[in-house]
């Protein structure tokens, strides 16, 4: 999963209806827009004296497209939006006092319209303009709109559909509030916090769910995110990454988790620890997608993140050997071992090439248990025909074979491989660690050709050349040993080993600067 590219600042839910195209406002027509807010003050007066009509519905969606233009937004005055906010209130009130079943549809569904189009022309007003989002503030919008928001959400099973339209329109409002205004980020969050995010991300419908994934993203700050790592709010977090899995088209959520979660060691752990299986192959997928970005300065990734990381692939490595014997029904074996393989493929990249990550060479046991898991999936895949067996059948990539190329386990061998090359980049005691662990015969068996693992071959000779850098007694050993696989000596040659054959044994010695 790549992380989307970066957004504006602000995103605008302009009002989308034809009735008042909206028109170029010059010095000429300024004058107009003082009565055009005395006109929509009377207007707002006669509507609150009425009975709701669609005739007010259109007077609603002209003052909604007139605020599409920067001049009349600045020319709004206080008493115009003092007006909308009785209007807004009263609306509120006949809907909560109103019998939302089919015989008070028709009305309800007319107060249900005229409360979406408040909504559109608070949304509008605020777009570029932080003097309407302190007017709001100050009215008391937000304190209302919330009230509103919750009792649409405990009336969504009534199976109304127009209640979607003011739910949608009054998240959008309170983005555009919020963008750029600390003050009205934090009163939102204050009202909204755990619960109302909760319910309005869990609503089946995906503009709810888009629209309420920007409102949080605008919220959020380091504050808040420590807020999220506590254990009565970790639910949030944890649905926001469901989101991520569920609906990939929102961008939003993407954001929230790579511009924030995974800068918070607590908040990472914290949900590790109760994710499923799932959620943690998304967090991780966006954790790699981060690493991978191009023009790459600094991902904001905690050490102690890659150290939780390392750890969980300590602990649950073991997992990914049940395959061998498992059914291939098995949901949850197939998840977990996923999981296992997204760690690896994470640790990979974090110690390639990431200067903070290094210190995983020094993790505790990391480079034991890679060796000893290579050796036991090694050991498996020769004892009998298995998912870890060795093939030569490239021909199952397209369509040939029965053997699919989706199997969780295709490259986990060679990733096991590769990560030991990174640990021992440049690091005496780890190469000498892998001699000790009798993990290089095993490095240079794994030359063989294996349409299992795409590139073996390749990670075997950058990991050998690794582990004999500046390392006699490695390169001693190497010369001892009969040769083991199809080497491809070119490319050994370019790492700067010159390769021999004598009496039947590989000797491979470093390149003299003469040679």
């Amino acid at each position: 999963m790549t992380p989307p590219s970066p957004l504006p600042a602000q995103i605008t839910f302009e009002s989308l209806n034809p009735e008042v195209p909206p028109t170029s406002m010059t010095k000429g027509n300024m004058a107009a827009s003082a009565d055009n807010n005395l006109d929509f003050s009377a207007s707002l007066t006669g509507i609150l004296n009425e009975k709701h009509s669609p005739e007010h519905l259109q007077v609603l969606k002209a003052f909604t497209a007139a605020l599409r233009e920067e001049e009349y937004r600045d020319a709004v005055e206080k008493e115009v939006f003092s007006g909308l906010l009785s209007l807004f209130i009263q609306l509120c009130i006949e809907l909560q006092s109103a019998d939302m079943d089919a015989e008070g549809l028709q009305t309800a569904t007319l107060q249900l319209q005229l409360t979406s189009e408040c909504f559109r022309a608070l949304r509008n007003s605020c777009v570029h303009r932080s003097r309407n989002q302190k007017l709001l503030r100050d009215l008391g919008f937000i304190d209302e709109s919330f009230k509103l928001l919750r009792f649409l959400l405990h009336n969504l099973n009534l199976g109304i559909d127009a209640i979607f339209e003011p739910l949608r329109c009054g998240i959008q409002f309170l983005g555009n509030l919020g963008v750029g205004n600390p003050s009205c980020q934090d009163d939102i969050w204050k009202l909204s916090f755990p619960d109302v995010f909760l319910q309005l991300l869990s609503v089946a419908d995906d503009k709810v769910v888009n629209y309420t994934s920007m409102v949080l993203h605008t919220c959020l700050d380091e504050a808040k995110v420590e807020d999220l790592s506590k254990p009565q709010n970790i639910a949030l977090a944890l649905k926001v990454m469901e989101v991520c899995r569920t609906h990939p088209d929102v961008d939003w959520t993407v954001l929230i988790a790579t511009q924030h979660f995974l800068k918070s060691a607590a908040l990472v752990e914290s949900m590790y620890s109760q994710m499923g299986h799932q959620e943690r192959v998304t967090l991780l997928e966006l954790l790699q997608a981060q690493l991978k970005e191009e023009e790459f300065e600094g991902c904001g990734i905690p050490p102690s993140v890659a150290r939780f990381l390392a750890g969980s692939f300590q602990t649950g490595c073991g997992a990914v050997l049940s395959l061998a014997t498992g059914s291939a029904s098995d949901i949850e074996l197939l998840q977990e071992a996923l999981t296992v393989i997204s760690l690896l493929d994470v640790l990979c990249e974090m110690t390639s090439d990431h200067k903070q990550f290094m210190f995983l060479q020094d993790q505790p046991d990391l480079l034991v248990n890679t060796v000893e898991l290579l050796q036991q999936v090694h050991a498996i895949g020769k004892a009998s025909k298995n998912i870890f067996s060795p093939a030569q059948n490239f021909s199952s990539f397209s369509g040939g074979s029965d053997s699919s190329p989706h199997s969780p386990v295709i490259s986990f061998k060679a990733h096991l491989v590769r990560l030991i090359g990174n640990l021992c980049h440049c690091n005496t005691n780890n190469q000498n660690k892998v001699r000790e662990l009798e993990g290089i015969p095993l490095i240079l068996d794994s030359c063989n050709i294996d349409s299992n693992n795409p590139f073996i071959s390749q990670w075997a000779i950058f990991t050998i050349r690794n582990i004999l850098e500046s390392n006699q007694q490695n390169q001693q050993l190497v010369a001892s040993l009969e040769r083991r696989g199809p080497v491809d000596y070119s490319a050994l040659r370019e790492l700067g080993f010159l390769v021999e054959e004598r009496d039947g044994s590989l000797l491979l010695k470093p390149v003299k600067k003469d040679s």
